[in-house]
């Protein structure tokens, strides 16, 4: 039920039910949401009539016919363009409905277990899954923890853990559990879960326009409006320049000939092809395995100016790595490492496993088996803020061995009348100051050294946040560490800012602050401590794998938990308003070229000579053949142009990070100029096979 699907631009199934849909779009209910498309439709249906009635008179003109056939083709194409967008996001919603089942759930009802279908569960409800079952709606583990197959929803093999009581405690309907046991209170009424919600995006069956969209919808609406009021004068001043110069009435302008120079004045071309734009941005955005819950959320994303990221996963690979022991003095290397590693043989933890190997590797000191030592394991709590283990040695005597804080361990030790070395605490200061994690180890009352622990910062971030920078964009790292470990740590990964010692409270605040500044925010969370946050940033994004007050809170829900899709989401944004942009620039560029193809061809009549060429003939710098084929080749090429831009529009410009400025340069050149020069050659092709 993974959304990451390959789907070509040009599918066959989807080519073929994309023209299908082409015709069903016809409907005026669904055309007039097109103001611009809407006006060639009734352009067509126009000039059709006008051509049946000339055939019932019996004087058929061909010329007017085939214009009737190239502007019905104009809002095809228009449909077209649509279709083809609408059809790859319901051939991705047709791929999670074959995965989805009727699945049965095992619901409690007090202390009797009973059988229902998922569909009959409601929000409240709890539910018992053990391996091999379906979880059968969304909800909440409330108690246990088992491994999770999420393949159906992420296209991921790899298991995950959900667990009651943390920031992974939200499971998705239709996945599987693999191992254990939990309890799952659902969170969702029937008809609404995730899938359900998936299917309906994917479909576009809920996508509304945008801000920017109908703004710019209301502004091509306007255009249109001009050139109409243009058009519909246009006649009263051709049969003045008509009667002045002598000619007669019937070299007028014609109904079908207006309606041809309306429709390619009006930005046809961006009309068709807008609601493509959009869509196709959801469709990215779906490729990389995040879900939005509107095209305003990935708009959002492309004007976001400040980016809050965590430091653990986003900035940091997320697990500190031992890289170091430094023994206290008069203390020996192998001493230090030898309880270094007896502390961490029960530590599950990446660091508590590192410790063991850096030891093994450094000093060959061998694992040991647990289960053979007359050993007491100590877990760490954040009480205490360390860990170790309880060893009886054969003379009887119980040793304490610790590693923690330097804090908590100047404790332990003093407390069992010991002495804490001023200079562990130097070296302490110092790694802090490096940005790493200094953990000290003490056997009963006697401080045997420190561990250098490292976070290792991601190869690459830092020319990431440096293409963010180019873009104007602000980056802040959140982190729990302490002031110096903080600052060390953003200067390796050159982010502009951080804030240490983090807490909830401190986020909602920073986001409110840089949002009163005019700052668009962008930050990423998982936990229910998040959702205030998340909730109040422009874009939240919030980890599949988090809990249901994460994921209700953010605006888009990352299924693959992966802290640096904020990036990522930020370039779709950015891409999205960049595609947008400059298709609007090319079919603005392409309606100033059509008037040296269309205007010369429909006024050369005038104040003409016994040849017919008038002074204004002039302006034909062209050089068309006749104003008929002028008239037809602009027509033609203010059609199919919409088709050679349809994978443009759901592929999307390419986006690069650089400056406003540089952008704006860059789409002007290419798209403004060529908006101007495509139409020449395309017209003039187009002409010279008409007269061919």
């Amino acid at each position: 039920m993974s959304v990451k699907h390959n789907t070509r631009i040009f599918n066959k199934a989807i080519l073929l039910q994309a023209v299908k849909d082409s015709f069903i779009k016809l409907n005026p209910a669904l055309l007039v949401k097109n103001p611009v498309i809407f006006i060639v439709a009734i352009g067509s249906l126009l000039t059709t009539i006008i051509v049946f009635i000339e055939i019932f008179q019996g004087c058929f003109s061909l010329f007017n016919f085939q214009i009737a056939i190239w502007l019905w083709f104009t809002v095809l194409f228009a449909n077209f363009s649509e279709a083809i967008a609408e059809g790859r996001g319901k051939a991705q919603a047709d791929s999670l409905r074959k995965n989805r089942t009727q699945t049965k759930a095992r619901k409690l009802e007090g202390k009797q277990e009973v059988s229902v279908f998922a569909t009959e569960l409601k929000k409240g409800d709890i539910v018992i899954c053990e391996a091999g079952d379906v979880i059968p709606s969304d909800g909440e583990v409330i108690e246990g923890v088992a491994s999770v197959d999420e393949s159906a929803i992420t296209g991921e093999s790899a298991p995950v853990i959900r667990e009651s009581g943390g920031d992974r405690s939200a499971v998705t309907g239709g996945t599987k559990v693999i191992s254990d046991r939990i309890l799952i209170r659902i969170t969702t009424e029937p008809g609404n879960t995730f899938i359900d919600r998936m299917i309906a995006l994917v479909e576009g069956a809920k996508r509304q326009k945008t801000p920017n969209e109908i703004a710019l919808s209301i502004l091509l609406s306007g255009l249109s409006i001009i050139f109409l009021l243009v058009v519909v004068t246009l006649p009263a001043f051709f049969s003045y320049s008509l009667k002045s110069s002598g000619l007669p009435m019937s070299q007028n302008l014609t109904i079908p000939v207006l309606i041809a120079l309306l429709v390619c004045l009006i930005p046809t071309t961006i009309g068709g092809l807008l609601s493509a734009i959009g869509i196709s941005g959801m469709d990215r955005l779906l490729q990389r395995n995040v879900i939005a819950t509107s095209g305003r959320a990935i708009e959002a994303a492309g004007d976001v100016d400040v980016l809050l990221l965590d430091k653990t996963g986003t900035i940091t690979l997320g697990n500190r790595m031992a890289t170091d022991f430094i023994p206290a003095e008069g203390v020996s290397v192998e001493e230090l490492a030898n309880a270094a590693q007896l502390s961490s043989l029960s530590d599950e933890t990446p660091e508590g496993r590192s410790i063991v190997i850096l030891a093994k590797e450094k000093f060959n000191i061998r694992g040991r088996e647990v289960h053979e030592m007359n050993a007491t394991f100590i877990p760490f709590t954040a009480q205490s803020r360390m860990s170790g283990v309880d060893i009886k040695i054969d003379d009887g005597k119980m040793h304490q061995i610790r590693k923690g804080s330097s804090e908590a361990m100047r404790s332990f030790v003093q407390n069992n009348n010991g002495f804490y070395p001023q200079k562990v605490q130097d070296i302490v200061a110092e790694l802090a100051r490096q940005g790493a994690t200094p953990l000290v180890v003490a056997e009963d009352n006697k401080v045997l050294g420190v561990i250098h622990l490292k976070d290792i910062v991601k190869g690459g971030i830092k020319q990431r946040f440096s293409e963010l920078r180019k873009m104007g964009i602000k980056t802040v790292m959140i982190t729990g560490d302490n002031a110096l470990t903080a600052a060390a740590i953003a200067a390796e990964a050159g982010v502009d800012d951080f804030m240490a010692e983090a807490k909830p409270e401190d986020k909602l605040r920073r986001i409110r602050e840089e949002q009163a500044n005019g700052h668009l925010v962008g930050m990423i969370g998982d936990g229910t401590n998040d959702a205030p946050a998340l909730a109040q940033a422009d874009i939240g994004i919030a980890m599949n794998s988090g809990t249901q007050a994460a994921r209700e809170a953010g605006n888009m829900v990352d299924l693959d938990s992966n802290p640096t899709k904020l990036i990522e989401v930020v370039e779709v944004g950015k891409q999205l308003l960049m595609t947008r942009g400059s298709l609007t620039t090319f079919s603005i560029a392409n309606d100033v070229a059509k008037y040296f193809a269309i205007i010369p061809a429909i006024a050369i009549a005038l104040y003409s000579n016994s040849s017919g060429i008038g002074p204004l003939s002039a302006l034909n710098v062209m050089n068309l053949g006749s104003p008929q084929s002028a008239i037809l080749s602009a027509v033609i090429f203010n059609a199919i142009i919409i088709i050679f831009l349809v994978p443009l529009a759901l592929k999307g410009v390419r986006y690069r990070p650089v400056s406003a400025n540089t952008a704006l340069t860059r789409n002007l050149l290419i798209f403004g100029l060529g908006g101007l020069i495509a139409p020449f050659v395309g017209i003039k092709i187009i002409d010279l096979l008409i007269n061919l």
